[in-house]
C-alpha cells in the first residue's frame, strides 16, 4: 500500500473545542494559514465568494476508532446499517472531513468562517471556493434516515 503525506495549509482557530454533533451553523471560527510557507496572497480574492469548501483531518480520532465495516449511523438502530462510504462520520479510513462553510471575511492570513464543522486546532488540508458550476447537476437523491440525521446538524 502506498502512502500520501500532506502538509496542512493551516489550522482551525476558535469555535468548538469538542467534537459534538449538531448545531454547527452557529459556530464561528478562523482558519489561520501556515505562514511558514503561505502568505496572505493565498487567500486573495476568496472574500468575493460566499462559501468555501474546507478539507481537514480528524486528527484527534485514534486510528483504533476507524470503522471499516457497515454500522448504524450514530448507533441508531432505527436506521439501516450502511458502509463507511454511505455516511459522512469522522470514523473514516483516512479520517478526512470536508465541509462547506460561509465566508465572513479575510484578514491577512486568516479566513473567517461560519458553520465549519471542525474543532479548534484541526489541521486544514485545503480550501476551495464554492462555485455553482461545481455543485451537483440534476436532482439529488438521499435516503430518509440521512435527512433525519441531518435535521439538527446545522
Amino acid at each position: 500500500m502506498s502512502e500520501i503525506f500532506l502538509r496542512p495549509v493551516g489550522w482551525v482557530r476558535g469555535g468548538r473545542v469538542a467534537a459534538e454533533d449538531d448545531a454547527w451553523d452557529a459556530e464561528r471560527a478562523a482558519i489561520e494559514l501556515d505562514t511558514g510557507w503561505l502568505g496572505a496572497e493565498a487567500l486573495q480574492g476568496l472574500d468575493a465568494f460566499s462559501h468555501a469548501e474546507v478539507l481537514f483531518q480528524f486528527d484527534r480520532l485514534p486510528e483504533s476508532e476507524v470503522v471499516l465495516t457497515a454500522r448504524h449511523p450514530r448507533g441508531n438502530q432505527d436506521w439501516p446499517k450502511v458502509g463507511v462510504f454511505a455516511q459522512r462520520g469522522r470514523n473514516r479510513p483516512n479520517r478526512l472531513g470536508i465541509s462547506v462553510c460561509r465566508i465572513t471575511g479575510v484578514e491577512g492570513t486568516r479566513l473567517l468562517v461560519a458553520g465549519l464543522d471542525a474543532i479548534d486546532g484541526t489541521p486544514v488540508l485545503d480550501i476551495k471556493p464554492v462555485m455553482a458550476e461545481f455543485l451537483p447537476r440534476g436532482e439529488l437523491r438521499q435516503p430518509d434516515w440521512s435527512r433525519e440525521l441531518m435535521a439538527d446538524y446545522w
